[in-house]
């Protein structure tokens, strides 16, 4: 069969590689790609938010299945688009997927259907805005309501940094369109982690824990970003929480959507705060993770295609997924300067060493070609993965991939993993 995916970050890498290992596949196109793609997919130069173009293309190369990995192209409709020219795709449809394109339609899902969360308001008047914070006081979070690359959303610890927060998003416009609206709630403590499931819209088959770590910095310092490395399993969910968390959050997020008229189709990301035992959801994601995706798919055992087609067919009837008894982690290599400004354009070295490493994967991000060379072109620039027996020894691994690899600024975390060897 001929597979097309959708996108050209470390997400739609890992999908590309953990696709190119199906007998099932001859073929694999992604849209747009990058130079890690390129090894393994035939890259086509469509951007992944030109729908109509990739419908087109679609057709014309008489694709069987479309994988979309990013969210942009999922709100805007990607999956209605193909569906109605008869097209198989995977992923929600552009109703499903206001959970991730609105946050103040996810905290309304949930507190129709009695999902555990923070307690919230959203507002679209500034000075309103304000005055909940004034009342509610701090620590507090502040959410752009719509889509903002995993930057929109601010933990203020004083009231200050708020309503500062506030103003940047309702009226400087620093996320555009996605501050219109802003969703404020109760700070939340506790250990974060990742819970991925597919699902038809009524069957799941939930995945392997996972974590992320989100602020840019060692010790959980510094700003938001989309994620500066992951691992997999997350000890903090024990295989009675993974239980609890599929029967009081997924389900019924699952079937909530369905008994609304939008029924939930692809994968959904639920962001999880734990805190003794009990999970309450940070927020939804209608994609896999990025970062997440890198241990997860190493991971991964079965083979995925399967399961996206019988997720994109409405016949999700697998009941398991099988894993390595491996853990894996991920270290982004990210711009120095992310998640503000960086300097594009810079060639990375050691590409070809780590190459040569056993049990590791440099998954690529944010890369391009630029006169032979393989240089920085995003923020989160590599997601260098790796295989062990342990978490600890997965953490080594990467770490070995990370050293050998170079370019002008370069930045990572040297603590990815650490929460787990704390358990």
């Amino acid at each position: 069969m001929k597979i097309l995916v959708v996108g050209g970050g470390g997400r739609e890498h890992t999908l590309v590689w953990k696709i190119s290992q199906s007998p099932l596949v001859d073929k694999i196109y992604c849209a747009p790609g990058n130079p890690g793609i390129a090894e393994l997919a035939e890259c086509v130069h469509i951007g992944a938010d030109e729908i109509t173009a990739l419908r087109e293309f679609a057709q014309a190369e008489e694709i069987d299945l479309t994988v979309v990995g990013p969210e942009v192209p999922l709100t805007m409709g990607i999956v209605d688009t193909f569906q109605a020219a008869g097209l198989e795709i995977f992923g929600p449809d552009k109703a499903a997927a206001q959970i991730e394109g609105s946050k103040g339609f996810s905290k309304d899902l949930m507190a129709r259907y009695n999902i555990p969360t923070a307690a919230y308001q959203s507002f679209t008047d500034h000075a309103q805005a304000v005055a909940y914070i004034r009342k509610q006081g701090a620590p507090i979070v502040v959410k752009a309501d719509g889509l903002a690359a995993g930057k929109g959303v601010i933990v203020a610890m004083t009231e200050e940094q708020a309503i500062a927060a506030v103003d940047d998003i309702m009226l400087d416009q620093v996320f555009g369109d996605a501050g219109a609206s802003v969703v404020i709630e109760e700070f939340m403590d506790g250990e974060e982690a990742s819970f991925f499931a597919f699902t038809d819209g009524k069957n799941i088959l939930p995945l392997a824990s996972s974590q992320d770590h989100k602020r840019v910095n060692d010790n959980d310092e510094g700003p938001n970003t989309g994620g500066m490395g992951a691992y997999s399993p997350a000890p903090v969910v024990t295989d009675e929480l993974h239980q609890v968390i599929v029967d009081t959050i997924v389900k019924p997020t699952v079937d909530g959507m369905a008994k609304d008229g939008c029924p939930y189709s692809g994968i959904l990301y639920v962001g999880l705060m734990i805190k003794d035992g009990q999970p309450r959801v940070v927020e939804y994601n209608a994609r896999f993770g990025d970062p997440e995706a890198q241990p997860l798919l190493m991971r991964m055992r079965s083979d995925i295609v399967p399961v996206l087609q019988a997720c994109a067919r409405g016949k999700l009837e697998q009941d398991s997924i099988e894993w390595h008894d491996k853990a894996a982690v991920c270290v982004v290599m990210a711009s120095g300067g992310y998640p503000a400004a960086y300097e594009k354009g810079l060639p990375i070295s050691g590409l070809d060493d780590a190459a040569k490493i056993d049990d590791l994967m440099v998954f690529h991000a944010g890369t391009a070609l630029k006169d032979g060379d393989i240089v920085n072109q995003g923020g989160r620039v590599l997601g260098v993965t790796g295989l062990g027996n342990s978490v600890r020894d997965a953490i080594d691994k990467a770490y070995v991939g990370v050293k050998v690899i170079h370019w002008e600024n370069v930045h990572y975390r040297n603590d990815i993993g650490a929460r787990a060897l704390n358990r």
